[in-house]
């Protein structure tokens, strides 16, 4: 039997009102980024939870915690826009033009070399309008969960969600110290050195964390943290300050710099990880999201892996 229920479920600006409560997880937020009003976002899920005779969400003192019929709505009202995206991006391809939106969400350390990637691409296609997402692992695996962006990139993707992916780019993770530490001056360093050096660590949540501590578990080393730090930048500066040693991406220091700083030749290391590009398998690409694909596949990854060369990092390395 052929359902009804899409005559009942609502206007296309509902599913965009419900969409965007459920992002941020408020009226008044949602509202906000709608510039629409309290009572109308309100009344807009009303009408909605009135069409499905079941309720979207229940409250928990301040908190909107939606529920299983609500959460379904929020799945199928992510398909039917994302299908109008799809539409309107085809109907522009027809008409001889590659516009539309490209989404990404990528992990903090690949900020330095995504808009590299970017620029080529934004030349070829400048109707493109780009969206991009800075965040931690954790942050960016939420916005995947959620299908919210065309595109994650991740050092280490999530192994418990269902998703294609592409193996991009070397990322080595090498260990610095300041200019002059007594330590740079070696031609070899074992392993277990480390230890006995202060040690500047990225967050918990963060990629880069995640890898240093898979590969210090397996070599059964131990690291004496003295600072945990949230931002590349800052455990750079906090490196040339002489607060410690730390190992970062060496996208780091090709593209953010590396004045001040010295490369460890530490047995072991670098740390060989890869960028992935990941998307979820039930997300049928948009055209231009194919098209950004096929740009890293081809000239992106080229570009990017000379550079990485250039910069002095060894081709066994990567």
């Amino acid at each position: 039997m052929k359902s009804r229920l899409h005559a009942h479920v609502g206007t296309l600006r509902q599913l965009e009102i419900l969409l965007a409560v459920h992002k941020h997880g408020s009226i008044k937020t949602a509202s906000e980024s709608l510039f629409l009003t309290q009572p109308t976002v309100s009344m807009q899920l009303k009408k909605l939870a009135e069409a499905i005779d079941m309720p979207l969400y229940d409250l928990a003192g301040r908190k909107l915690i939606f529920t299983e019929a609500g959460l379904e709505l929020v799945t199928t009202a992510t398909e039917v826009l994302d299908s109008f995206a799809r539409l309107d991006m085809t109907l522009a391809n027809m008409r001889g033009l590659k516009a539309g939106t490209l989404k990404l969400a990528v992990v903090t350390t690949s900020k330095y070399f995504i808009p590299h990637l970017l620029g080529p691409f934004c030349d070829r296609y400048p109707n493109v309008n780009i969206q991009l997402k800075v965040g931690n692992r954790q942050q960016i695996i939420e916005r995947l969960k959620h299908s919210n962006d065309d595109f994650y990139v991740f050092s280490h993707p999530p192994d418990d969600i269902d998703t294609e992916q592409i193996e991009f780019l070397a990322n080595p993770l090498v260990a610095i110290a300041p200019d002059g530490h007594p330590l740079a001056t070696r031609k070899r360093i074992d392993i277990n050195e480390i230890s006995k050096q202060p040690f500047i660590m990225r967050e918990s949540g963060s990629g880069t964390r995640y890898a240093i501590q898979e590969f210090m578990r397996k070599n059964k080393v131990n690291l004496n943290i003295r600072m945990t730090i949230e931002s590349n930048e800052a455990i750079k500066h906090a490196v040339m300050s002489g607060l410690g040693i730390s190992i970062l991406s060496a996208h780091t220091l090709v593209y953010g710099g590396r004045a001040g700083l010295a490369q460890l030749p530490f047995s072991l290391l670098p740390i060989k990880t890869h960028w992935y590009f990941v998307w979820l398998k039930t997300k049928r690409p948009s055209l231009i999201a194919n098209e950004f694909l096929n740009h890293v596949e081809t000239d992106g990854r080229k570009m990017l892996a000379a550079e990485l060369q250039r910069s002095g990092i060894r081709k066994r390395d990567i």
